[in-house]
């Protein structure tokens, strides 16, 4: 069976910059700060901002607009009101932000999806976006998305991503839900990172799956790890557009761990999970409720050497005329991580009727070293023609794309069953 590669290399971009608010963990100092500013004179606060908006001012699309924003956000510490001048108020802002650079150390862990908007191509290529892992300082990782046309020979056109990165405004549903919507801007440019505490260390590794409800009605949803910095919690993530994002805190007492892969559409009228709570085995969940999650069943245990450490999904599994085909991890020797796959029975998905003995993909020697070395890693493809399509990162540091015949893998999969 023969895996051909892509010579497509998505790659980490350390000038891609965010805004974020900094300030004092004693919020008494934030008082001191704006004081110092405020004693300055009239021309110190112009010379200062302009100084200021040259260094900063190019590399983001509406710096005075986050600048305006912190200022609001600070200026309760003080005794200040809103009668000082504008420009004033923009130095102040700029005092308690700061730039991250979010995907300066890794850019990995993709997911794959088609795009909802097919217009306006040739009848031989589709559009897709893939979701990556962005990876910055202090390992806080935050979510971004690059699209691209792949043609009937799986000939991949990666869009240019833009020189900016853009945070969504957010609306607060509840204690574990909110929104982030973003303005009309290129995709490359759409930043989720993190907004709850749940999530502050981190937004990983999230799966990607176009669902179809009974009704005919289509919905991108993901799931992704959240760390606090301690602890990990399953957060569910709905979009029809990739502009407009609701996320969801996952609850029920099976909601643990990672790798959690939402079934593409209902299976006998519930929604159907590959998950993994025990880091060792993989499981499937049912459930009546998208949200809540409360019992696992064992689906599939380490069995073969490249994977007697522990074994989890590479995504959510694809529907075929042959059953459910689904992409895996194992971990062997010496923490070396390889892609597998696994087929399960299509009326009765807790079935495994189908199991590759050897690794579809192996790091090759170029693709060893990075962040974490002797790493491939995928959240997911998908089947273009007789193909099928997975992107992978390579060593928790870039990311590339593999295809393979799907009938092979199909046939071999059933002949190993």
């Amino acid at each position: 069976m023969r895996i051909l590669h892509s010579s497509v290399i998505i790659k980490p971009n350390n000038n891609r910059v965010i805004l974020r608010p900094f300030e004092p963990i004693n919020k008494e100092r934030i008082k001191k700060i704006i004081d110092r500013i405020n004693n300055l004179s009239e021309e110190e606060v112009v010379q200062e901002y302009e100084s200021v908006k040259s260094l900063y001012s190019l590399r983001h699309k509406n710096i005075e607009k986050f600048f305006i924003k912190r200022f609001n956000e600070v200026k309760k510490y003080s005794s200040l009101n809103d009668n000082i001048p504008e420009i004033k108020k923009l130095l102040i802002g700029s005092y308690f932000s700061n730039e991250y650079s979010l995907e300066s150390t890794a850019l990995f862990n993709p997911s794959m999806v088609w795009h909802p908007e097919q217009t306006n191509l040739s009848a031989d290529k589709k559009r897709f976006i893939i979701s990556l892992r962005a990876t910055g300082e202090g390992h806080v990782s935050s979510i971004v998305f690059r699209s691209g046309v792949i043609d009937t020979q799986n000939n991949i056109e990666l869009d240019e991503a833009s020189i900016y990165a853009e945070m969504p405004s957010i609306k607060l549903i509840s204690d574990d839900t909110y929104e982030a919507n973003f303005e009309d801007m290129d995709i490359s440019e759409r930043t989720l990172f993190p907004q709850l505490d749940s999530e502050m260390n981190g937004m990983e590794d999230a799966r990607f799956v176009l669902f179809t409800d009974d009704n005919g009605e289509k919905n991108y949803y993901a799931t992704y790890c959240a760390y606090d910095g301690h602890n990990i919690s399953m957060q569910l993530l709905q979009t029809k557009d990739f502009k407009n994002f609701i996320i969801t805190k996952l609850k029920g007492k099976e909601v643990q761990n990672k790798g959690m892969a939402l079934f593409p559409r209902k299976i006998n009228g519930k929604y159907v999970m590959l998950s993994r709570q025990d880091n060792e085995n993989n499981f499937i969940m049912f459930s009546d409720n998208l949200y809540e999650w409360d019992s696992k069943q064992l689906l599939m245990e380490p069995k073969y050497s490249w994977e007697f450490f522990q074994i989890g999904n590479c995504g959510s599994p694809i529907e075929t005329e042959k059953g459910w085909l689904c992409l895996s991890h194992g971990v062997g020797p010496a923490r070396r991580y390889s892609i597998g796959a696994f087929l399960l029975s299509k009326d009765d998905p807790t079935k495994l009727i189908g199991r590759l003995k050897e690794p579809l993909l192996e790091a090759k020697e170029h693709e060893r070293n990075g962040y974490v070395p002797n790493v491939v890693y995928s959240c997911g493809g998908v089947i273009n023609g007789d193909y099928l399509v997975f992107p992978y990162a390579m060593s928790d540091y870039v990311s590339s794309f593999a295809y393979v015949n799907v009938n092979d893998l199909l046939n071999k999969l059933l002949n190993e069953k």
